[in-house]
């Protein structure tokens, strides 16, 4: 499959870092996905409810940012993989995932971590079980 739906430069305040000021402190996160999903029925269709909403994905991920707090970059890139993964017909996304403002003292644009995560198929999961 190569059917994917982009989003770019999405920004979140939230509160993760592993130094005490990073958690106190609402600071920004950049993120940017490639959501991997089988967009066959929304080009015939011409219907939203065919595809995944991106608009869904965007309010998840900002959602998952300022709502929790995590020490790493790695853990919050894994929980934002996790949640996207729930939305119907997503099948694997790649999280892209920087701090705006890194606590270093070398002149950098951001710190970030990129992953990729799949949806577990089908017949693990037990959804295509008769019943």
């Amino acid at each position: 499959m190569n059917d994917v739906i982009e989003l770019r430069g999405l920004i979140a305040m939230g509160r993760h870092g592993c130094l005490a000021f990073e958690r106190e402190n609402l600071q920004p996160f950049q993120v940017d996905l490639d959501v991997e999903a089988d967009l066959s029925a929304a080009v015939d269709g011409d219907d939203l409810a065919l595809t995944v909403d991106y608009g869904v994905v965007a309010k998840t991920v900002e959602h998952v940012i300022s709502s929790t707090s995590y020490a790493l970059l790695e853990r919050l890139a894994e929980v934002i993989a996790r949640e996207v993964l729930q939305i119907g017909r997503v099948q694997s996304v790649t999280v892209s995932l920087h701090k705006l403002r890194p606590p270093i003292e070398v002149p950098l644009d951001s710190a970030g971590v990129r992953i990729t995560r799949r949806a577990a198929p089908s017949w693990i999961s037990g959804d295509d079980e008769e019943e």
